[in-house]
């Protein structure tokens, strides 16, 4: 199945479902805050685990207790679905 470029109208209504997520710079974009590194460190192994099995990859970012993610879909040059979805796995990983 291809993925599809979202709308700017559909990203503005997906983000709706998404708790603290943002577009920057064209990608879906948050920031983790965790009480130390070992669970920042542990959030985004958890997250990679799924990020794998999804063959969609994030963008992320840490220093000590903070993971920043950036989302997009590469090969369409966009945000897709497939983003949300990683999103949404984040949130529930991370809160």
């Amino acid at each position: 199945m291809a993925t599809e470029k979202l709308a700017k109208s559909e990203i503005e209504e997906c983000l709706k479902g998404v708790s603290g997520w943002s577009v920057e710079d064209g990608k879906l974009h948050k920031q983790f805050q965790f009480e130390s590194f070992v669970e920042a460190f542990g959030f985004m192994t958890s997250l990679a685990l799924i990020a794998e099995k999804m063959n969609h990859h994030p963008e992320w970012f840490n220093v000590y207790n903070r993971v920043t993610i950036d989302l997009m879909t590469h090969d369409i040059g966009g945000i897709s679905d497939l983003d949300f979805q990683l999103a949404k796995e984040a949130d529930k990983l991370g809160g």
